[in-house]
């Protein structure tokens, strides 16, 4: 975000001062009116083009930091997904586990073999 604004504030600054350098070079230039309109006609039109071609270039970086943004998030919520299943999937089996191990114990056998029943 701070480099959204860091940026955007250049361009402004880049902009007012472009400007301003050629409003003060035209005004202090000794030509005619004529010839200072058309200069400061000639400027404007050069200065539109570069703040378009900033503003797209602008608008590119953003756009691919979005898409970025998207691709991470995405890939996030996969393995977030992945890990919650995992986890449901152990719950479950201790689950099992402990429901066949009490089910043992109140009728008082085993459910698993253990040693004894191995011997037997």
């Amino acid at each position: 975000m701070s480099e959204r604004s860091e940026f955007g504030a250049f361009l402004i600054g880049f902009v007012i001062g472009g400007l301003s350098g050629a409003i003060a070079a035209l005004l202090l230039a000794p030509q005619s009116g004529e010839e200072t309109r058309t200069q400061i006609k000639e400027k404007a039109i050069e200065l539109r083009d570069k703040t378009a071609e900033s503003m797209g270039e602008a608008y590119s970086q953003a756009e691919a930091a979005a898409q970025e943004a998207i691709r991470r998030a995405e890939a996030l919520l996969a393995k977030a997904k992945e890990t919650a299943q995992e986890l449901q999937q152990r719950g479950q089996k201790v689950l099992e586990e402990q429901k066949a191990h009490l089910a043992g114990a109140s009728t008082g056998k085993e459910t698993t073999p253990g040693p004894e029943a191995e011997s037997a």
